[in-house]
């Protein structure tokens, strides 16, 4: 009997075991979000010094000149005050499993999250805590970033806000050859519209409200101009000599991918390009948007030719200043108001886009770091820069430690 007995017992703890195990495996696998919210107010807007603020392991958005939100692998969150010079505890977290984050959209105070099992999180930057969710289209392609998170926070892929005709902020999201349009303010879907995913690509939105898709499904190239309110066609524009392989790229965005104000479609393998404004009609050419590497800073277009920058108006190409006195430099950024250029002496110089006036100028480095690097992704917003450092002979098939320069390769720099 007493043999029985304690076969008993072993079998009970085995099983109290087996069920202790399968909650701590159901807890640690299963489906999760954790949100940490600030604990403290809304920081108020700061006045950095100009020059190199800050270095960070991370690439920064920064919200309403207060706030620096990053993405990690499944997390986004946020420090401030944003002229900090290190990255400190965060203000607030967002975190999911066993989804891997996508890409962050930061408008006014609202920062949306876009995950990889298409969900979408828009959290509201002052608190940290969740203003919506929604099912959003699946992402396309690899969402695994570098370590920084650059591409994820800086070009996130398949999102970008528009404003309709009454001012409202419209989400446009896209994967898969589908498209939808979300209110900005509480999540309700606006539209929708599906494709073929081979033949489709969503580029972003327009200033004038439109989000702007490629439709290569029926032949040569269509530029499709959607508005982001009610997503109704208004307008399938074909560019001139359009044919299989041209691509389209938009340009003078004020934020990644969103509020664009000028395309450059190409012709394949020949580097022959031609620049278009976009409005409220068809696109209107502009010649000086023509040659690769030229962006449209404000109203004008700027680039440069051996020693000289340029800026000329976009759509008569009339020259309206020029700059021969920095030698050659690298078009980092632009932002209302400013234009950022490193010259090969690695000063960061801020010029007025209006009149290639100097705004500032300082060198571009970190304490003894030095100057050997090459310049990787730039962002720029509120009067900052951040930008990304590599190795002079970083390759794309490096590894992160033979990429960035160091551990904290991102400068971001007051202008």
């Amino acid at each position: 009997m007493g043999l029985v007995r304690r076969r008993v017992a072993v079998a009970v703890v085995a099983l109290l075991a087996l069920a202790g195990s399968a909650v701590v495996i159901h807890r640690v696998l299963a489906p999760a979000e954790v949100s940490t919210v600030a604990r403290g107010g809304w920081p108020a807007p700061v006045t950095p010094t100009v020059g190199v603020v800050g270095r960070l392991p991370a690439a920064p958005l920064i919200v309403d000149g207060r706030l620096r939100v990053y993405a990690a692998a499944r997390q986004v969150y946020a420090d401030q005050p944003a002229d900090a010079r290190a990255r400190v505890t965060p203000f607030w977290s967002y975190r999911r499993w066993p989804a891997r984050l996508a890409g962050v959209l930061a408008e006014e105070t609202t920062v949306v999250s876009r995950w990889s099992d298409g969900k979408l999180v828009a959290l509201d930057a002052r608190t940290g805590r969740v203003v919506w969710r929604a099912d959003g289209p699946t992402p396309d392609g690899d969402d695994r970033a570098r370590r920084t998170g650059a591409a994820t926070v800086w070009a996130p892929a398949g999102l970008a806000v528009g404003r309709g005709a009454d001012g409202g902020p419209v989400l446009v999201v896209s994967g898969g050859g589908r498209a939808r349009g979300y209110a900005l303010a509480d999540g309700r879907e606006l539209w929708h519209a599906d494709g073929d995913r081979s033949c489709r690509t969503d580029l972003g939105t327009t200033a004038a409200g439109q989000a702007v898709a490629v439709d290569a499904c029926g032949g040569p190239p269509v530029v499709e101009f959607r508005d982001v309110t009610t997503g109704t066609v208004g307008l399938r524009w074909q560019p001139p000599g359009a044919s299989a392989g041209t691509t389209v790229t938009p340009l003078g965005c004020l934020a990644p991918r969103s509020g664009c104000r000028a395309l450059r479609t190409a012709g394949p393998g020949d580097g022959a390009g031609r620049g278009w404004l976009v409005g409220a009609g068809s696109p209107v050419a502009a010649p000086a948007l023509d040659a690769e590497g030229r962006i449209l800073a404000g109203e004008l277009a700027v680039g440069g030719n051996g020693p000289v920058l340029t800026g000329w108006e976009a759509r008569t190409g009339k020259e309206r200043w020029r700059r021969g006195d920095l030698g050659p430099v690298r078009i980092l950024a632009a932002q209302p108001g400013r234009l950022h250029v490193l010259t090969e002496a690695r000063d960061l110089v801020t010029l007025d886009p209006v009149t290639g006036a100097e705004r500032s100028r300082f060198p571009f480095t970190w304490s003894d770091e030095g100057f050997a690097y090459q310049p990787g992704m730039a962002y720029a917003a509120d009067g900052y820069l951040a930008v990304e450092r590599l190795r002079e002979d970083a390759t794309p098939d490096d590894d992160d430690q033979g990429w960035f320069l160091t551990p904290e390769p991102v400068l971001l720099a007051a202008t």
